[in-house]
């Protein structure tokens, strides 16, 4: 019984650092603002296959896209605003609504040699194309 005892004691302990270093995590990676909740599409599949919650910062030139659900000090996917080539809104379609956060409008960003699919608040697009447009004239490419 006193094995029992303690293996559950060290699963709940476990648990609690686990919750407590995700939470620790995101203040890290939100302490200089700029910070969103953002899901991404990691594989191209069908309409709510293969999305995963997380969290976009800005930094600089870069959007940088973490998961919620990791562990990792370093950003999953960053994309420069020079990457940028358009970007496109849609409302979710299929399952979508249940796998990204609720309220959520879809952004296809075209970048030069894919399309990334972002799930955000209508707020946080209108603060990401803010961001694409106020890169520096010297930057900008046209074509």
């Amino acid at each position: 019984m006193r094995t029992v005892l303690d293996v559950v004691g060290v699963c709940f302990l476990a648990a609690v650092l686990l919750v407590v270093a995700f939470a620790c995590r995101r203040r890290w990676l939100s302490r200089d603002g700029g910070t969103f909740d953002c899901s991404l599409q990691l594989a191209q599949k069908d309409h709510g296959r293969g999305w995963a919650l997380g969290l976009a910062r800005y930094v600089g030139d870069d959007l940088q896209w973490f998961r919620v659900f990791s562990l990792a000090w370093w950003p999953k996917l960053v994309v420069n605003r020079r990457q940028l080539q358009g970007v496109t809104t849609r409302r979710p379609m299929g399952n979508e609504p249940l796998v990204t956060y609720a309220g959520h409008v879809i952004v296809d960003a075209a970048l030069r040699d894919r399309t990334v699919h972002f799930a955000m608040t209508e707020e946080a697009l209108t603060g990401v194309l803010a961001w694409m447009e106020s890169a520096p004239p010297s930057s900008q490419t046209y074509h």
